[in-house]
C-alpha cells in the first residue's frame, strides 16, 4: 500500500499550486524540492556584503493574472502585493511619463497615455494605436506560428516606434527579441493585458523578498492541510512499476511510493527524472526541444535616495527596469521609505543574452551610466555596493510555433502527470502560466481518482464589451 496519496516533484509555483488542490481535497501530499525552500526560480538569498536578503529576479504580476491571484488568496499571502496605479516610463528624453487609465472602456483606456508619450512622434503614436487595434482583431488561432517582427513590420512600423514601444513592452514581458517571439504571445500581452479589460494592465509588486513571500504564511497553510515538505531533497528517477507511475527514487537511496506522482520541474531537467522504460510515452523530446531565456538582475546599494519613483522603465537603454527595492519593502515594514538616506535599486535586464561577455564591473557602469542620464544626482551619490545576478533559464523561450510541442498536464502513463510553466496552459512563461499548469495538473488527477468535485480553475479576463464588438465587427474598423 502506498504511503501518501500523492507525490509532487518541485516545490517551485507549479508544484506549490498542484499540492494546494490536493490538500484542499483531503489528500496526503509530499512535495520534494531540490532546494532549501520552497518557490523554485521565484527565490532569494542573502547578500554577504549588506546582509540583505535579495531575490534572484524580480517578479512582478498583473491584473490578468486571475489564477494566480486565486491561488495567492487560497494560501493567505495576496497582501505581501502592492497595486500600482501607475508605470512610469523614461525615453531619453529623461521626461517621466506616467502611464495610466482614463475614464474610457476597453481598448481605449489607455490610448490618452499612449498619446502623451514624449519619445515617440505623432506619426508613430497613430501607426502604434492602429496596429494595437489590429492585434485586437486578430483572432488567437490566425496568430500562432508567426514571429511577431515580420507581422509588425507588414504594420507599417517605423525602427523607432518598434524600438521605443513594441521592443520595451514584449523584451520585458517575455524576455526575448522581438524575432523570437509568437505572434500569439505576443498579442496575449497586449490584448490580455493591457488592451481586454481596464484592470488587466495593473501591476502588482512583492512588497517582501521571494523567501518571505513563499516562507512563513504558506508553510503554515500547508502544514495545516498536513502536507509534507521534503526540502534539499533531489528525485533520481521516478517510480514505474508495471509501466506506471508508482513514486519515485531519490538520490540518498531512499524510496517514496505514492498512488499518483506529478512532476513540476523546469523543462530542462524532465529528462533526467524519467527512467527508460517511460521515455518513448512522455514528451521528453518536447522538453529538450524547448529553449530558454536569460534575465540579469543589478543590485546598487547607493548611500543616498537618487530617485523617489517606485519603479521606471527605461527606453532604448540597455536598463530596462527599475524596481526601488529600499520604497517597496519599507511598505510591508510600514516604516519609511529610507534609512539614513540609503536606497537599494534593482534594474532589471531581460534576455541578458548579450552581457554573457561582460564582466559584472562593466554591466554595472553600463547600468549605473544609464541611471545618470535619467537622474543626473545618481554622479554626486557614492555606490556602496553592487552585485549581478544572471538567471541563465529565467523562462522558456516563447518562440513561433512553441505552443504546437507543449504537452498537455495527462499523460499516457496512468498515475503521471505534468505541471510547470512549460507545458500546454496557452500561457508564456510567467507566475500565471505556473499556476494554472498546477490547477490543471491537480484537476486531472482528481478525475482520474473519481473526484466528483470539479476544481474551480478562473477563467481568463474576458475582454470588454467594445473589444469584443470591435473583434466581431473587424470591418468597421478598415
Amino acid at each position: 500500500m502506498a504511503d501518501v496519496d500523492v507525490i509532487v516533484i518541485g516545490g517551485g509555483l507549479a508544484g506549490l499550486a498542484a499540492t494546494a488542490v490536493l490538500a484542499e481535497r483531503g489528500m496526503r501530499v509530499v512535495v520534494i524540492e531540490a532546494r532549501p525552500r520552497p518557490g523554485g526560480r521565484a527565490g532569494s538569498f542573502v547578500d554577504a556584503s549588506t546582509g540583505e536578503l535579495i531575490d534572484n529576479c524580480q517578479h512582478v504580476s498583473m491584473g490578468c493574472c486571475r489564477q494566480f491571484d486565486a491561488w495567492c488568496r487560497l494560501v493567505g499571502i495576496d497582501h505581501l502585493f502592492e497595486n500600482q496605479p501607475e508605470l512610469y516610463f523614461i525615453g531619453r528624453d529623461g521626461f517621466v511619463n506616467r502611464f495610466t487609465a482614463a475614464h474610457l472602456p476597453a481598448p481605449l483606456h489607455l490610448m490618452p497615455s499612449l498619446a502623451r508619450l514624449s519619445y515617440l512622434t505623432g506619426r508613430d503614436k497613430r501607426a502604434v494605436s492602429r496596429a494595437l487595434l489590429r492585434l485586437v482583431r486578430l483572432s488567437s488561432a490566425a496568430a500562432r506560428g508567426r514571429p511577431f517582427l515580420d507581422w509588425i513590420r507588414e504594420q507599417r512600423q517605423s525602427d523607432a516606434a518598434i524600438d521605443r514601444f513594441w521592443s520595451v513592452v514584449l523584451v520585458s514581458a517575455l524576455s526575448e527579441s522581438l524575432d523570437r517571439i509568437d505572434l500569439f504571445h505576443a498579442r496575449k500581452v497586449f490584448v490580455d493585458g493591457f488592451l481586454g479589460r481596464r484592470n488587466g494592465w495593473t501591476v502588482r509588486i512583492p512588497i517582501v523578498p521571494l523567501d518571505r513571500l513563499y516562507g512563513l504564511e504558506l508553510r503554515t497553510w500547508l502544514k495545516d492541510r498536513h502536507v509534507e515538505l521534503q526540502l534539499n531533497t533531489r528525485v533520481a528517477q521516478v517510480q514505474a512499476p508495471n509501466g506506471q507511475a508508482g513514486g519515485v527514487a531519490l538520490r540518498d537511496g531512499r524510496i517514496l511510493t505514492a498512488r499518483r506522482v506529478i512532476t513540476a520541474v523546469a523543462h530542462h531537467t524532465f529528462e533526467q527524472i524519467i527512467p527508460p522504460t517511460l521515455r518513448t510515452r512522455l514528451p521528453v523530446d518536447a522538453a529538450t526541444t524547448l529553449g530558454h531565456a536569460p534575465i540579469s538582475g543589478v543590485h546598487l546599494w547607493f548611500d543616498r535616495t537618487v530617485t523617489q519613483l517606485p519603479h521606471a522603465v527605461f527606453v532604448e537603454r540597455l536598463s530596462q527596469w527599475m524596481f526601488n527595492r529600499t520604497r517597496l519593502m519599507s511598505a510591508a515594514a510600514a516604516t519609511s521609505d529610507t534609512t539614513e538616506g540609503a536606497q537599494h535599486l534593482q534594474v532589471v535586464i531581460s534576455a541578458s543574452r548579450d552581457l554573457s561577455g561582460f564582466s559584472q564591473d562593466e554591466v554595472v557602469r553600463c547600468v549605473l551610466d544609464d541611471l545618470a542620464d535619467v537622474w543626473p544626482q545618481v554622479r554626486d551619490a557614492t555606490l556602496r555596493h553592487s552585485r549581478v545576478v544572471t538567471e541563465h533559464r529565467a523562462v522558456f523561450s516563447a518562440a513561433p510555433g512553441i505552443d504546437s510541442v507543449r504537452p498537455p498536464q495527462r499523460t499516457s502513463v496512468a498515475n503521471l502527470y505534468l505541471a510547470g510553466d512549460w507545458t500546454r496552459t496557452g500561457w508564456p512563461s510567467t507566475m500565471e502560466g505556473a499556476v494554472r499548469s498546477g490547477y490543471l495538473a491537480a484537476r486531472c488527477l482528481l478525475e482520474d481518482a473519481g473526484d466528483a468535485l470539479p476544481v474551480a480553475i478562473e477563467p481568463e479576463l474576458q475582454p470588454g464589451r467594445l473589444v469584443r464588438l470591435l473583434s466581431r465587427f473587424s470591418s468597421l474598423m478598415r
